[in-house]
């Protein structure tokens, strides 16, 4: 049974941390809350570790930790604490003294008069503009808890649709990578061993030997320039994407892909929509949120297009067919975009939207996954079938001269 680190609140405003065994983390709550306590979180032990924590800045917060303070802030302020208090909560329960400075500043600020969108903007760089927009909303709108529990939702669904994506990815990354070692070790130290057996026959060798046993030379010899050359390759294209004109050539390019950009404009479609969807809900103004949800789009060319579009929205006319007019968006999503608008419900239906695609991607993803495997196995054992082909091709040529 798994054991689970839990932290909670007691009425009087102390904290409480520790360690339960239980099946699942809502036993942990639930048992919580039945001592009288407000539970803040409650986190499988082992369970914490992620990737991007290796890449983390020494100033910033990985998207898990901001997910996790803004849930448990959410907890708190929703149980009756006062701002300062929740704040000062949480920095004795930070996971590590870098996120423990970074609160203990927003807090201090806070307590010297200032409110907390504008403590979060201080801490340039760290928090969005849309995290910041949503968080002046819920003040404006005198419900902060509510405003942050709705933001801990969304940027829990933005980290499984990212991370779905990732795990998605990682087994077909590790084959390529375990493919192209295998290749090379062919290529470069099994190859040249029957090169000398080769030249010792004096045999005219196939075409299919000749084409591999150059091939293993080159690697063998010019290894370094291929690296090099690689690497210079990806340096172009992460300055190529560095430059706002090459990337929005490329990001074209990779909108026309088959296949790839569907999925690209499903991914952008999602992320539109429920950031818009989510801002109209904490009553900020529509022109407003679309020109805050277009800066979490990472196509340039979508971008550009939401753009072009708010400015027609700003004239008079519908989001549904501003957007339309680019063609480049789902055609489902802008009938449904449409029918919220008729329906006076923008806000329900944007995030209904989001839910689709993001439904949409994961399927499409599974099934662009279980078919990219089966053919890197395919490729894999058709080049090494080749390789084999040769040697024995050579063996026979040289065993007829021989006899």
């Amino acid at each position: 049974m798994p054991i689970f680190e839990y932290k909670a609140v007691t009425p009087a405003g102390e904290t409480l941390t520790g360690e339960m065994e239980a099946p699942t983390a809502d036993l942990v709550v639930a048992h919580i809350q039945e001592t009288g306590n407000i539970p803040v979180q409650a986190k499988e032990v082992g369970a914490g570790f992620r990737l991007e924590t290796l890449f983390r800045g020494r100033q910033g917060l990985t998207q898990r930790e901001i997910g996790d303070l803004t849930g448990q802030l959410a907890t708190l302020l929703g149980a009756g604490l006062p701002l300062d208090r929740s704040l000062g909560i949480l920095v004795e329960l930070a996971e590590n003294e870098r996120v423990e400075r970074m609160l203990s500043k927003i807090r201090d600020r806070v307590r010297e008069g200032i409110s907390l969108s504008e403590a979060l903007e201080e801490r340039h760089g760290v928090f969005s503009r849309f995290y910041i927009n949503m968080v002046r909303a819920g003040e404006l709108g005198g419900a902060l808890d509510q405003t942050l529990a709705r933001m801990s939702e969304y940027l829990e669904r933005a980290k499984e649709l990212k991370d779905g994506v990732v795990s998605a990815l990682i087994y077909p990354a590790l084959l390529v990578i375990l493919a192209i070692a295998s290749l090379m070790l062919l290529m470069i130290y099994v190859i040249p061993q029957f090169t000398p057996m080769f030249e010792d026959f004096g045999a005219d060798l196939p075409l299919m030997t000749k084409v591999v046993v150059a091939i293993g030379e080159l690697l063998r010899g010019y290894w370094w320039a291929l690296a090099g050359g690689f690497a210079l390759v990806v340096l172009w294209f992460r300055g190529q994407m560095a430059r706002p004109a090459s990337r929005l050539r490329w990001d074209a390019r990779f909108l026309k892909m088959k296949w790839i950009g569907d999925v690209i404009a499903r991914i952008e479609m999602a992320r539109l929509a429920r950031t818009t969807g989510t801002l109209l809900i904490n009553g900020v103004p529509l022109l407003s949120a679309i020109s805050i949800a277009r800066n979490v789009m990472g196509n340039t060319v979508l971008r550009e297009d939401v753009g072009v579009a708010a400015k027609k929205v700003k004239t008079g006319a519908p989001l549904a067919r501003a957007l339309n007019e680019s063609g480049n968006f789902p055609r489902l999503a802008l009938q449904m975009i449409n029918v919220g608008e008729e329906t006076g419900q923008l806000d329900e239906m944007l995030l209904k939207v989001a839910d689709t695609y993001d439904r949409e991607v994961k399927t499409t993803i599974d099934r662009l996954m279980a078919l990219l495997v089966p053919a890197l196995t395919l490729g894999l054992a058709a080049v090494i079938g080749f390789i084999v082909m040769s040697v024995l091709m050579a063996i026979l040529s040289i065993n007829e001269l021989v006899g």
